[in-house]
């Protein structure tokens, strides 16, 4: 499998991580054991974001980009492929705390629903 190949399929698991990261609450809504993937991804993403890091994704996608003879990049993922969609231009740093925070309230929202909706149905 060429390196390219690897790096596209890196950056593939990358996006969709990230829309787990962000949606899956609503996907625990709809199946409640996602739930158990989705809190541990989620307290990732938030660090990640709320911290400033690099995932570890973005240097392997790098590393194997540059091993297919193709141009890296500096920065994150989020940098790098998103930012321009969805972060105005010049973000801060307290932006960034502020979004992780708003990822925080937005699950903390989907959750209380989640464990609502639990109390009602009877056990399986």
């Amino acid at each position: 499998m060429s390196y390219r190949l690897l790096a596209d399929l890196v950056l593939i698991v990358h996006g969709l991580f990230v829309a787990f990261v962000m949606f899956g609450g609503l996907l625990a809504l709809w199946k409640r054991w996602i739930a158990y993937l989705h809190l541990p991804a989620l307290a990732w993403g938030a660090m990640v974001i709320g911290m400033g890091w690099i995932c570890p994704l973005t240097p392997l996608e790098v590393a194997l980009r540059q091993q297919a003879g193709q141009q890296g990049y500096g920065g994150g993922f989020i940098e790098h492929y998103v930012l321009a969609l969805i972060y105005p231009e010049g973000i801060t740093r307290a932006t960034q705390v502020v979004l992780a925070a708003l990822l925080i309230v937005g699950n903390i929202i989907v959750y209380t629903m989640w464990a609502r909706r639990g109390r009602r149905q009877p056990a399986a």
